[in-house]
């Protein structure tokens, strides 16, 4: 079993829902997408890069998606939220499946790829 697989079906519900649902939104929006497993957590590389990261954070009852160059987006996206004063990073924070709405991650998801596809060029 990879990692990855392994620390989803190690969490705890609702967690555990969450998170293999975003998963497969965002395998089904980027299928170039590349999962990885580092620093403990499951990461999403888009063109070799880090992009999108799930996490549980101590102390809190949500899962955090977080997008490595959020900050960029922040003003397209103002549901991106900036959590305990991170530099680049913004997150979308879910305590539910029901919360999550697909259609709003997955142009998310294509805004932050769009972004890392920007930065590759310059």
């Amino acid at each position: 079993m990879k990692p990855v697989d392994e620390y989803f079906l190690n969490q705890k519900e609702p967690f555990q829902s969450i998170m293999l649902y975003v998963r497969s939104v965002i395998v089904s929006t980027l299928p170039d997408v590349v999962e990885k497993y580092n620093y403990g957590i499951p990461f999403y590389h888009y063109n070799g890069k880090p992009f999108i990261y799930l996490n549980i954070l101590k102390r809190t009852n949500f899962v955090d998606v977080a997008f490595v160059r959020g900050v960029i987006l922040k003003k397209q996206f103002p549901q991106l939220r900036d959590y305990n004063n991170r530099k680049n990073v913004r997150s979308l924070q879910y305590t539910n499946l029901d919360a999550i709405n697909e259609q709003e991650l997955s142009e998310i998801i294509k805004a932050a790829a769009k972004l890392m596809d920007t930065n590759r060029k310059a």
